[in-house]
């Protein structure tokens, strides 16, 4: 594939998402619907509300900044991971259920090349999303006048940065489900699986070694996660970038 082909691939699945109905709802729901979110807890737990505080757990004696960004990432965790597991459904999936694939095999672009400029597409919205929301954190914080920004609150603006963009990573799996189910169906249910395993593995006490659970408690605890064990998280786009784009190489259209 040379460069003006690819770029072609990248141009066209770049129109695809952006003119998505369903990314544009899926980019609202996590960029606002959790700093809306977690600013209306912080707000609450601040006023003394006895129900908010039950809810926030140990975060209940934390104030300020880390109340807010404590509460932040315990929700992004599980929220970005299945926004992005959405989103990756739909771009992947979508191609079987409206019929669309068996053109695909006509275009001079290879399928893996096609694959490659979805998950290419993908990885730049999902940066998007975590720049955005990292953005919102930081006005939101300071209208609820939490306090100043220090380098303390930079750094914790920085692990939630990484926390969205390391759940974007999370997610692929749902690419690989959603084609070899050939509709959304598989790839969503595939992140549910997914958040489910990690809610398991994280009450067990052994999250930190589980790539799917290792972020969320680096950003709530980073001295509790090693670099070793955050690393891991790489292993997943190791796997399964070569899976999906292998799993669109070998299509075919007698199924």
């Amino acid at each position: 594939m040379n460069g003006t082909v690819g770029l072609a691939a990248l141009t066209v699945e770049g129109r695809k998402t952006s003119a998505s109905r369903a990314v544009l709802v899926t980019t609202v729901l996590l960029v606002v619907g959790i700093a809306l979110l977690a600013g209306s807890l912080t707000w609450a737990a601040a006023r003394g509300n006895e129900r908010v505080l039950a809810q926030l757990g140990p975060l209940a004696g934390e104030a300020g900044w880390d109340r807010l960004m404590g509460v932040v990432a315990q929700v992004t965790a599980a929220a970005s991971l299945l926004g992005f597991g959405t989103v990756l459904s739909w771009m992947f999936g979508r191609e079987f259920t409206e019929g669309t694939i068996s053109g695909l095999f006509a275009l001079p672009v290879s399928r893996p090349a096609v694959a490659a400029a979805k998950l290419a597409v993908y990885l730049l919205w999902a940066l998007g999303v975590a720049a955005l929301l990292t953005a919102l954190l930081g006005a939101v914080g300071t209208a609820l006048r939490l306090g100043a920004v220090d380098a303390g609150v930079t750094g914790a603006l920085a692990r939630q940065f990484t926390l969205t963009a390391l759940s974007a990573l999370l997610a692929l799996p749902a690419a690989w489900a959603a084609t070899l189910g050939r509709g959304l169906l598989p790839g969503i249910a595939t992140t549910v699986g997914i958040l489910v395993v990690a809610q398991v593995v994280a009450v067990a006490g052994t999250g930190a070694w589980f790539p799917f659970t290792a972020p969320a408690l680096w950003a709530l605890h980073p001295a509790g996660v090693s670099p070793a064990q955050l690393a891991l998280v790489g292993l997943v786009p190791v796997v399964f970038v070569p899976a999906v784009l292998l799993t669109w190489h070998r299509l075919q259209l007698d199924r």
